[in-house]
């Protein structure tokens, strides 16, 4: 059974996840403010082939509540750090074939370069944290796929890790090292 879609909608931002084919015009009017003197747009759609063989189509799975609340926090994120009039995110679920849209970004601003980096930011943001799952079905097999932006996200944060544990472990011994002087401590 396929689950409704969730749309959110805060200030200047919307965030929406849905089993229904996304269009891209709705999304490019839904940014539209008199103040925006552009507006980009980036539309991700399923391509023919993966890896030389003949794709089928993707299945996108998620939970919606969640992914939802993750794209309107991408959506607020860029809108904090680009100087964004509005914002709309969309992925969609269920089945998406060759040539249709799974995900839109539509970002309207004053200038175009604020529009055009919060959207390339966003669709990178999106793929490293939005929780939606993507199965390529192609002749002859299927595969989850795993975002690369995710990856190198999780590779990032172990070795943040690391390296605050590491940091945490040179104090530690600097301090023992410290206290077993003579007439310390």
């Amino acid at each position: 059974m396929e689950q409704p879609g969730v749309a959110l909608q805060e200030g200047a931002c919307y965030a929406e996840v849905t089993p229904d084919a996304l269009d891209q015009s709705k999304y490019v009017e839904l940014v539209a403010d008199p103040g925006a003197g552009a507006i980009a747009s980036f539309v991700g759609v399923t391509r023919n082939s993966f890896q030389g063989k003949a794709t089928e189509r993707l299945e996108y799975e998620a939970y919606i509540p969640m992914a939802a609340k993750k794209l309107m926090e991408v959506c607020r994120q860029a809108c904090s750090k680009w100087q964004v009039r509005r914002m709309a995110v969309a992925h969609r679920t269920g089945t998406v074939l060759v040539g249709e849209a799974s995900v839109v970004i539509a970002v309207s601003s004053a200038h175009r370069r604020d529009a055009l980096e919060a959207c390339h930011w966003a669709i990178d943001e999106l793929k490293a944290t939005v929780p939606i799952w993507k199965k390529e079905i192609f002749q002859g097999g299927e595969v989850w796929k795993e975002n690369e932006e995710w990856r190198q996200q999780q590779a990032a944060a172990r070795l943040a890790e690391r390296g605050t544990a590491a940091a945490e472990g040179e104090v530690a011994a600097q301090h023992f090292a410290g206290s077993a002087q003579p007439g310390a401590g």
